[in-house]
């Protein structure tokens, strides 16, 4: 099974210069954790929950105004359309991230695949693993 079998098409963005309450409203409304950030129709980062409040709300200089490029997340992990579902679990154990965007072969974004859009796709030892690499703290 490939991954564009599984994943999510319909993907949410927003510009740069979106303010961060637009994006964490959006993130609440659409009941999603992560929002990728677009510019002249490229991908140039992405806004997790945790970029939220670690880099935004926890700042004691924190300020309005802030907006999505001043929080977001540069390096984006991906996968592509066309990769194997059980690639992508590895890779997302080995990275231990719980999404990645989905990219065809000319990196657009064409959706987002979550390790619960694989855990029923992939056999239950494969998808247990992962998970519980994802969830295994970075120092081990």
């Amino acid at each position: 099974m490939l991954i564009r079998d599984v994943m999510t098409e319909q993907v949410m963005t927003v510009k740069p210069d979106t303010s961060i309450f637009d994006v964490a409203r959006l993130m609440r409304d659409e009941d999603i954790g992560a929002v990728p950030v677009e510019e002249n129709d490229r991908l140039i980062g992405i806004v997790t929950d945790r970029d939220l409040v670690v880099r935004a709300l926890a700042d004691s200089h924190f300020k309005f105004g802030i907006r999505a490029r001043a929080v977001m997340s540069e390096r984006m992990l991906y996968c592509f359309a066309d990769q194997k579902v059980d690639d992508v679990l590895d890779n997302m154990g080995e990275m231990q991230v719980r999404r990645m965007l989905v990219v065809d072969r000319d990196k657009r974004l064409v959706g987002v695949v979550s390790i619960g859009d694989l855990a029923g796709k992939a056999p239950l030892s494969k998808a247990g693993d992962s998970l519980n690499r994802i969830s295994w703290p970075a120092s081990h």
